[in-house]
């Protein structure tokens, strides 16, 4: 590798990789190849769930005083056993001046949770998005209750 390559951390991530794998077959008495090809660990889909709601609720559209979660914005939360996590939201109005950045938002939240791997965010207009689908503690926070 050349020198310019090195110093913008090009092959950095794959060399990381590979002295992770090293030192994971170290600690199982194993070759390193043996833990290469080992299956993904499977995670507790339920405590990732839990995990992930709270990190949601640390996301807040910024014209709205409550965050996204219990607004309802959030449809589904799909966590695969690998730990990828493929998310469903929409937002209250199809011309919402946040629609480019909340996806974004979003995924940066669910990516910071430990046990997560890769993170899909699909922002969907079906069903749209009434004020029936509020938590209660939105609807209270809001004035609405």
């Amino acid at each position: 590798m050349n020198r310019l390559a090195r110093l913008a951390g090009f092959g950095k991530r794959e060399q990381d990789h590979e002295d992770e794998v090293a030192a994971l077959a170290a600690d199982a008495g194993r070759d390193a190849t043996e833990v290469e090809d080992a299956p993904p660990a499977v995670v507790d889909a339920d405590a990732l769930r839990e995990s992930i709601v709270t990190a949601l609720r640390g996301v807040h559209d910024p014209e709205i005083p409550v965050n996204i979660y219990d607004l309802g914005l959030i449809y589904t939360i799909d966590i695969a056993a690998d730990g990828a996590v493929a998310v469903e939201m929409t937002l209250t109005a199809p011309g919402c001046p946040v629609a480019g950045m909340m996806p974004l938002m979003v995924k940066q939240a669910v990516a910071r949770v430990e046990g997560v791997g890769e993170v899909d965010v699909a922002l969907v207009w079906d069903p749209p998005w009434t004020q029936e689908r509020m938590s209660d503690e939105a609807r209270l926070q809001l004035g609405l209750m």
